[in-house]
């Protein structure tokens, strides 16, 4: 009845108005003044009901969404949901303009979100020399004589991504590749950014020798002679990463265009950026790709996918005045997270922080890279300002540590939806998982992490030890906690598909069965904890995550049709990307090139 009386209503102003017209008058004017009212008519019509952009047909749609976890069809107008169900209630919202996607039969999952990656620093070592399975010294090497041999004298070969665990443990040393780099300094970051290696040249641009001490945090390796071997830890990398030149401004836009597209190729489609921003880096790294990149993108109409930033704990101030006078919320594309701090280092560098010492390491219970007083200062501090806080904890002890201020800080203010995040919580103590559920901490985890530290979780904990804490991902959700999960690129790739294979079978390279059987996540809880789950990890869930109406219509269409096949054997490929409900990628288009 409403939308006769709006029709009737709007038919009897155009008549009138063509009535006043004057009848003699043949100016142009009139004729388009007629045609605007009739146009206005026939939308006026429609005012009072929903009609849709873009109809995704014919599919298996998850949603991530508990009110409706399966469909068929949806949808989309101005780049939102407006309205997931079936093909027929769907079909209602379609126009003569409405554009249509016939999925043939094939699966769409909300778009991933990757919750912990340093998404320029991964854009720029995409050009830089790629280590990342180099599994013996000689390849090692070889790939930096190749990479030296197009680089001009004087300058900085940088590169990174090893891992001494796939070719026998042997860490690196600079008289490995001194003699093929006598004109360069050479940076070469290991795979988890918690060690380095600097060739003989730029330790000598550093000034760095048998004299120089530990820093707070940090750790120079030496021989038995008390000479420095040219590795560095944690906070010592930054003797040698503060006479590297910063990348330029113009370096660091492309990484972004690059790092956008690569991330695009995996179907994510927003991610969580903890930055440039490692134990010995600048905390105004982040910032000034902030203002440099992020915001130019932004303004330019470069930006690709959705980022939340996070920014150095240390800046905590800085943030807050910056959301009191901007919001959260910058555009579309860019959302300011919180804050971010470190409490240990990584177990492949022998730096996360353990209860009991290293079994190869009898010595080195690891890195407590941060002053706890500050830690929490600053912690009470950000919190009390409103800001989500997140802190990196591999290590038991470390884990432990931070919960441990997590309590205490929430003791010192009402009860409020706060979030507290844990980036990796790898390795927990026996009664620890429960305190997850307890306190409402997020445990931030990454996959694939497991697949390159079982091998030597084993090695450096012990097989009992390593099997009883790691990787807990089951157990934190059987104790009421919720997983978000990344891929902590590039210390390890963006790929959602893998990751959450990953979780689901657990089994290491070489290995012929899971590594802690009891740990593996069904699909449905993988597929959550890279979309919902992730979403409400960085406060975005009221606009991401989810296939739900108001959400912005981010999805990934997969290359199967079958959703048992996808749930146990999980052989699938990112066929399509699309954002706020247009195509950002497709795999048909990389064919054609």
């Amino acid at each position: 009845m409403n939308a006769f009386w709006i029709t009737f209503s709007a038919s009897i102003i155009v008549l009138i108005s063509i009535a006043s017209l004057p009848l003699l008058n043949n100016n142009n004017n009139n004729y388009l003044r007629i045609a605007d009212l009739l146009n206005w008519r026939s939308s006026s019509s429609c005012l009072s009901e929903e009609v849709a952009d873009l109809l995704v047909t014919n599919g298996t749609i998850y949603t991530s969404d508990e009110t409706l976890p399966f469909a068929d069809s949806m949808a989309i107008r101005n780049g939102r949901i407006l309205r997931v169900g079936n093909y027929s209630s769907i079909k209602k919202l379609e126009r003569t303009w409405t554009k249509e996607l016939n999925l043939d039969g094939k699966i769409v999952v909300p778009g991933f979100i990757d919750s912990h990656v340093h998404f320029i620093p991964g854009g720029l070592q995409m050009a830089r020399v790629e280590l990342r399975g180099v599994n013996t010294k000689d390849l090692f090497v070889d790939k930096i004589r190749k990479a030296v041999a197009n680089v001009k004298q004087g300058s900085w070969l940088l590169g990174g991504g090893w891992n001494n665990d796939i070719w026998g443990g042997d860490l690196p040393m600079a008289s490995w590749i001194d003699s093929i780099t006598p004109h360069n300094p050479v940076w070469l970051s290991r795979m988890d950014g918690h060690m380095g290696l600097a060739n003989t040249v730029a330790l000598t641009l550093a000034g760095l020798s048998r004299n120089n001490e530990n820093p707070n945090g940090g750790a120079i390796v030496r021989n038995n002679d008390g000479e420095p071997t040219g590795l560095l830890i944690d906070s010592a990398m930054k003797l040698v990463l503060s006479h590297i030149p910063e990348a330029s401004v113009d370096e660091r836009r492309e990484a972004l265009l690059r790092a956008s597209n690569h991330a695009l190729k995996r179907g994510v489609t927003t991610v969580v950026d903890f930055g440039r921003y490692f134990p010995g880096s600048s905390p105004e790294y982040p910032w000034e790709d902030f203002s440099d990149v992020y915001k130019w993108a932004d303004l330019s109409g470069n930006m690709m996918i959705r980022v939340c930033l996070f920014f150095p704990m240390e800046t905590w101030s800085r943030l807050v005045d910056l959301m009191s006078k901007s919001g959260r919320v910058l555009s579309q594309w860019i959302y300011l997270g919180g804050v971010k701090a470190f409490a240990d280092g990584s177990l492949g560098s022998n730096s996360a922080l353990f209860r009991e010492p290293y079994v190869d390491d009898p010595n080195n219970y690891g890195l407590q890279v941060v002053d706890l007083d500050d830690l929490y200062n600053m912690t009470l501090s950000s919190d009390k300002s409103g800001l989500q806080v997140s802190i990196h904890a591999i290590g038991d002890r470390a884990n432990d540590l931070i919960l441990d201020m997590y309590a205490s800080v929430a003791s010192e203010k009402q009860i409020r939806d706060r979030r507290f995040r844990i980036e990796h919580a790898q390795h927990l103590a026996p009664g620890t998982v429960a305190r997850f559920g307890e306190q409402s901490v997020i445990a931030s985890v990454q996959p694939d992490h497991l697949l390159d530290d079982a091998d030597s979780a084993t090695k450096k904990l012990g097989s009992e030890r390593a099997e009883r804490g790691s990787f807990l991902f089951k157990s934190i959700l059987t104790n009421n906690a919720q997983l978000a999960f990344g891929s902590d690129w590039p210390v390890a790739d963006i790929n959602p598909l893998k990751s959450i294979r990953t979780s689901m079978k657990r089994i290491p390279p070489g290995w012929e069965k899971a590594w802690i059987l009891s740990e593996c996540l069904c699909l449905k809880d993988a597929l959550k904890a890279y979309t919902i789950w992730a979403a409400h990890a960085c406060f975005l869930d009221k606009y991401v995550g989810s296939l739900s109406p108001g959400k912005y219509a981010d999805f990934v269409v997969l290359s199967t049709n079958s959703w048992e096949d996808f749930a146990t054997e999980f052989s699938a490929d990112v066929e399509a990307t699309y954002i706020g409900g247009s195509k950002a990628y497709s795999i048909r288009s990389e064919d054609k090139k």
